[in-house]
């Protein structure tokens, strides 16, 4: 008898690349967004607007741009998805007040609240297929060992 609640080994590889890599899509067309169609100076204004450090939004662009891109090509894929999760909880605790549909005035907290579990589902899941090898800094090494 098989065990139905087994993670499959042969397809797991395959799901963990394909959320890794709509993560990372998501993350860039988002960063992208703020450069190209909002602007740098108007995603600085945003932000200072809605209470935060303006010198946040280079930040958030920097994560969204480099993190989607790492995501990707599978690059440190874990420490990527974890570094993540404070610009997703930004966002959800800007939306938060806004109800819970994302289709709400000002954007719901529903998305950005989903993007952050998944966000812990790929650090959980690793790489998965197709992932860029880079190697480890000796100094991560020592550590680990």
């Amino acid at each position: 008898m098989t065990d139905t609640n087994a993670i499959e080994a042969r397809t797991a590889p395959y799901a963990a690349l394909l959320l890794r890599v709509t993560l990372g899509v998501a993350f860039l067309a988002h960063g992208f967004l703020k450069v190209f169609v909002f602007s740098i100076p108007g995603t600085v204004g945003f932000f200072e607007s809605i209470g935060y450090p303006g010198f946040f939004a280079y930040l958030v662009i920097l994560a969204e741009i480099g993190g989607g891109a790492a995501l990707i090509l599978g690059v440190y894929t874990r420490l990527i998805a974890l570094l993540l999760v404070p610009v997703m909880i930004g966002a959800l605790i800007q939306h938060a007040g806004n109800g819970w549909l994302f289709s709400s005035q000002g954007g719901g907290w529903e998305f950005p609240a989903m993007w952050t579990a998944l966000l812990f589902v790929q650090a959980g899941l690793g790489n998965g297929a197709y992932a860029l090898k880079l190697p480890v800094p000796a100094a991560l090494r020592a550590r680990a060992a």
